[in-house]
């Protein structure tokens, strides 16, 4: 049971309305997860579903790369609404099967594409070292080029926002989802 919950319909008030329309009418079609607990303050609301939206569907990576990104955060974090929200893009994205299964269960992924690797240790040793190292970010460069870079740095940062959200207030996949990480 999440420790709060989002604004009911008939609660919310004109701005709350007014942000809820315009995330649920835009790509993700719906207001679950993190976007429906900030909806309580929906300046905050407004302003994270701009940013993921950029995170999640304008970054110079393509999905392949960002939703691992995304679940390597996941799987950091041990945020499961997170993790269930990721798993379908990441494999429509193309990322492989044993790379997402891999990831679940704590082991490093072998990975075929050196810019699936790439991606990874960056992601890995920003959430763990809080930092990377020259060999890391490197590699990063080499494989995505400094745009891309920039990108991915995006992309953790939001996800880890997401993430501490989601722990926080305990929100969970729906009811009767497998959760990953049992």
């Amino acid at each position: 049971m999440p420790r709060i919950s989002p604004p009911a319909p008939e609660d919310m008030t004109p701005r709350q309305r007014e942000v809820h329309d315009a995330i649920a009418s835009g790509p993700r079609g719906r207001v679950e997860g993190p976007l429906a607990v900030w909806l309580r303050r929906p300046e905050l609301a407004q302003k994270a579903q701009e940013l993921g939206a950029y995170c999640r569907y304008g970054t110079s990576l393509p999905p392949r790369l960002s939703e691992l990104a995304i679940l390597t955060m996941a799987r950091v974090w041990t945020a499961e609404f997170e993790w269930w929200a990721h798993k379908g893009p990441a494999l429509d994205g193309g990322l492989a099967p044993e790379i997402i299964e891999a990831l679940r269960i704590g082991e490093t992924p072998t990975f075929a594409a050196e810019d699936e690797a790439a991606v990874h240790a960056f992601a890995l040793e920003a959430q763990t070292a809080r930092r990377v190292s020259d060999a890391v970010y490197a590699r990063a460069v080499a494989a995505l080029g400094e745009d891309g870079v920039v990108d991915l740095v995006g992309i953790l940062g939001y996800y880890s926002l997401i993430s501490l959200t989601l722990n926080i207030f305990e929100v969970m996949p729906p009811e009767g989802e497998a959760l990953a990480f049992e």
